[in-house]
């Protein structure tokens, strides 16, 4: 179940991260237009955000989830999945993922999606459904996180850059300069060494068990944050 959508510039941003498809190149009209009239953004930031928008829509299909997996499934510095930049392959990681589960369906709101909770993506629906500030302050938790990714992207000359950018604004525009810092020093996957890449990715086991957020205080601090303003719904069943 998903719930009423609040803001819909977050809803359109989680849809310009999703995997390509046909049926998100045919509501890229729609995207466009919520995302031209978003006031909290700057001139440029929409302008950005504009010219990846009418590449999603305007380009080959199969060209575009080929440049996406490129991105963001073969290299674990550009993962969508934002608690791979927290805790890595530690097993702290599984637990959040679970504690920020529990979050969402206390929310009233079920991941439609076969991606891990932490997803960008499914995060950004979430908040969606949340009132604006409770959402931006949420975002400002991942800011770092945002900040680098933009970076790495721009590298690249991504316009996938102009999301991430666009929710550096939403969140207010500030992030940790040395959080950032420690995220750009880590080394970057070669997205062409396909060995090397799957052996990492063979490497890494994401365990769902206890211990939610030890051991990390970004993590820490997000899920607190949610767990606020979501509070545990009284009497519910485990699932």
């Amino acid at each position: 179940m998903i719930g009423p959508i609040r803001d819909r510039t977050l809803k359109a941003l989680s849809l310009l991260l999703s995997y390509p498809s046909h049926e998100l190149q045919a509501a890229m009209a729609e995207i466009g237009g919520v995302l031209a009239a978003e006031s909290r953004l700057t001139a440029q930031a929409r302008r950005e955000l504009r010219q990846l928008v009418e590449g999603l829509r305007d380009d080959d299909i199969y060209a575009l989830q080929e440049r996406y997996v490129a991105l963001f499934d073969r290299s674990r510095a550009l993962s969508l999945n934002l608690f791979e930049h927290v805790h890595g392959e530690s097993r702290d990681r599984g637990g959040a993922m679970v504690s920020l589960l529990e979050t969402y369906r206390a929310g009233g709101f079920e991941p439609a999606s076969w991606e891990l909770p932490d997803h960008l993506p499914v995060l950004l629906e979430f908040l969606s459904t949340r009132p604006e500030q409770e959402a931006r302050d949420t975002l400002a938790d991942a800011a770092h996180i945002f900040d680098a990714l933009a970076a790495r992207l721009g590298r690249r000359t991504s316009p996938y850059a102009a999301v991430l950018a666009a929710l550096l604004q939403l969140a207010g525009g500030a992030s940790d300069r040395e959080a950032v810092a420690e995220l750009l020093a880590a080394r970057e996957d070669d997205p062409d060494d396909l060995a090397a890449l799957d052996a990492t990715w063979e490497e890494t086991e994401v365990s769902f068990g206890p211990d939610p957020s030890a051991g990390c205080p970004v993590s820490r601090e997000l899920l607190a944050r949610m767990n606020d303003i979501v509070p545990s719904a009284p009497g519910r069943a485990a699932d």
